[in-house]
């Protein structure tokens, strides 16, 4: 399978001992938000495989979806600008006027965070309603045929990138990790008792727990779910991890994958006071910097599972940091009352 060149790797590994001693495991973060620049996140990983098929394909508009702050939107447009491909976005927005035949207004688009991105790389954005996003595949199914007929050849990406062949992304990644581990950048030369990281589509879960047991970077997985519930999220990545084997004959099984999903907060994309809090205090405290969609969730998470017990104290445990800057920038009026 062919791939593109795209993530600046390999993505460092750092230890913060303000982090060990809130969480009380030993904690190296992979940088997974520095893959790049603009572009960065996990999510680039994913698109050197979905880019390079949809270049083999000879298309010539890539089409996605997300929340209105997706980073996963901001990665797509930016890298379809960099491939000289036009390049169309379905975001989710919970009010307002929608249309997922036409491009939004002007006027209804925010000004800031990854929409600012979305823009400014020419992305064509049109707001969908969450009834119409409950049939995403089928919306963008749709609109591919559209543009098809006006003589465009469409290649359609599924939310978060989250496919077979995406998820080749984070198997290559736990590759990464098992290298820097015999190079002594992850401390013992042991593969790490568990990987967690964030989960909103589960693509980077089932990658993640192919690549762990095949590259021996870590004993299991724990995927902190930022919407939806841990059955869903069990569904889609047995049937990624199943796509992924097919495409690969050298996966085996993964490693044992837990999705959490005991962090939520309020719903996707919104904190909890104490979720907010969590996120200022590990910022002050350490440097480290996490967004309220995904990453600052996922440590929450591990957090409370560590004082559950889920994850014993002292465990070796690599965290991703997915990134989410952008959306970041977007969220400073739900943070207010936390800084």
């Amino acid at each position: 399978m062919h791939k593109l060149s795209l993530v600046h790797a390999p993505t460092p590994l750092v230890r913060r001992q303000a982090l060990d001693v809130r969480l009380g495991v030993e904690l190296w973060v992979k940088r997974e938000d520095v893959t790049g620049g603009a572009e960065s996140g996990n999510k680039l990983r994913k698109l050197e495989y979905l880019m390079a098929d949809a270049l083999a394909k000879k298309a010539t508009v890539v089409l996605t979806c997300g929340g209105v702050q997706s980073n996963h939107a901001r990665a797509t447009a930016i890298v379809a600008a960099q491939l000289g491909l036009k390049c169309v976005l379905f975001l989710r927005v919970r009010s307002g006027p929608t249309s997922a035949d036409r491009p939004a207004m002007k006027d209804a688009l925010p000004r800031g965070g990854n929409v600012l991105l979305d823009r400014l790389v020419g992305a064509e954005i049109r707001l969908i309603s969450t009834q119409d996003y409950a049939q995403r595949s089928a919306v963008m199914e749709s609109a591919g045929l559209e543009l098809a007929r006006g003589g465009e050849r469409p290649y359609v990406i599924p939310e978060g990138g989250s496919s077979g062949l995406g998820s080749l992304g984070y198997v290559d990644a736990m590759e990464e990790v098992r290298g820097q581990i015999d190079l002594g950048l992850a401390g013992a030369r042991t593969p790490f008792d568990v990987v967690v990281h964030a989960c909103g589509s589960g693509g980077t879960a089932a990658g993640v727990a192919l690549g762990a047991a095949k590259h021996g970077a870590a004993k299991s997985v724990r995927a902190v779910c930022v919407c939806d519930d841990a059955s869903y999220f069990e569904h889609v990545a047995s049937r990624i991890v199943h796509e992924a084997q097919a495409l690969d004959a050298s996966l085996g099984a993964p490693a044992p994958l837990v999705f959490d999903d005991r962090s939520k907060g309020p719903g996707y994309g919104v904190m909890d006071d104490a979720q907010k809090r969590f996120l200022v205090e590990v910022a002050r405290s350490s440097g480290t910097v996490l967004d309220p969609v995904y990453t600052g969730k996922a440590l929450y998470g591990l957090a409370r599972a560590v004082e559950r017990g889920d994850v014993p104290r002292g465990a070796r445990v690599l965290f991703l940091h997915t990134g989410g800057l952008p959306g970041l920038l977007a969220q400073g009026d739900e943070l207010a009352e936390a800084l």
